[in-house]
């Protein structure tokens, strides 16, 4: 694929995992790429280990923020850019503050779930629109495959991920005439620091590998050349789309989160409902 020469792009949660990994296929092949996140020595440690594999002329930046706060999200677009002007963006920070049933859920951990994912997705697209227009530029939202699939215990996270895309959807329509593209990727399971506990074995990980027909977990670098490509200029006719990297899982269902959810809860009548109520 043609290079990525020239190429400003900039990587929210680009201090580890997913992030990590979509910036090191965009610094391989010439792109000049920002890292924002919360946490300064991560975000100093990621860029350290994408300079050693960086293509000659690409360099890596960072910028503490926080994708929810928008002053945040306009200091790093601005960060990121070179005269107003941006080639691409990752979104890739997001995550969960809720595991277990919805009817028992903490509301303020569904509310925190929804900021991140779903405000934290907005704020950046508003904020990096007007710098992605002069080049006809490529958004690239990090969505879930869970987003399509029911995942038991996981309802905050998967319906502010089904947000995101709608989200997304909706901004490429609007945008397609400034010639900016807008997707997302909906990774499955990912080997990476932050799934450790399922991807290390156990009952998780098996219930993921029965759905999956590849029958392995991705890694980051399956992400990250997806985000290579659409961020890149062979894929100047895509847009709107929401593209699975899941070894085939979305042909047939979720993974079982149960085992990590009823140790919060315990084995209490609220699992179904059925005992509380006298349902069948």
């Amino acid at each position: 694929m043609p290079a990525l020469d020239g190429y400003r792009v900039l990587v929210t949660g680009g201090g580890s995992g997913i992030g990590e990994g979509c910036a090191a296929t965009l610094v391989r092949d010439g792109a000049t790429v920002t890292l924002c996140g919360r946490t300064q020595d991560r975000l100093d440690a990621a860029a350290e280990r994408l300079r050693a594999s960086a293509a000659p002329g690409a360099d890596v930046h960072t910028c503490r923020g926080d994708v929810t706060v928008e002053d945040d999200v306009r200091a790093a677009v601005d960060a990121a850019s070179v005269d107003g002007v941006l080639h691409g963006v990752v979104h890739s920070a997001g995550g969960s503050l809720h595991m277990g049933p919805l009817h028992l859920a903490d509301a303020d951990a569904v509310r925190a779930t929804f900021e991140l994912n779903m405000m934290g997705t907005f704020l950046t697209l508003k904020h990096a629109a007007p710098a992605l227009a002069p080049v006809g530029g490529s958004y690239v939202g990090i969505s879930s495959h869970v987003a399509a699939q029911t995942e038991r215990f996981l309802g905050a996270y998967a319906s502010s991920k089904a947000g995101l895309d709608q989200l997304l959807r909706t901004a490429a329509d609007e945008l397609g005439p400034a010639r900016i593209r807008v997707n997302s990727i909906r990774p499955g399971i990912i080997d990476n620091e932050l799934m450790t506990a399922i991807t290390a074995g156990g009952p998780v990980l098996d219930s993921y590998l029965a759905e999956i027909p590849l029958a392995r977990v991705g890694t980051v670098t399956d992400v990250g050349e997806l985000a290579r490509f659409l961020i890149g200029p062979d894929s100047t006719w895509v847009t709107g789309q929401c593209i699975a990297v899941d070894g085939g899982q979305m042909l047939r269902a979720g993974a079982d989160y149960a085992p990590f959810a009823q140790p919060m809860y315990g084995e209490q009548p609220g699992w179904a409902l059925v005992e509380e109520t006298g349902g069948a």
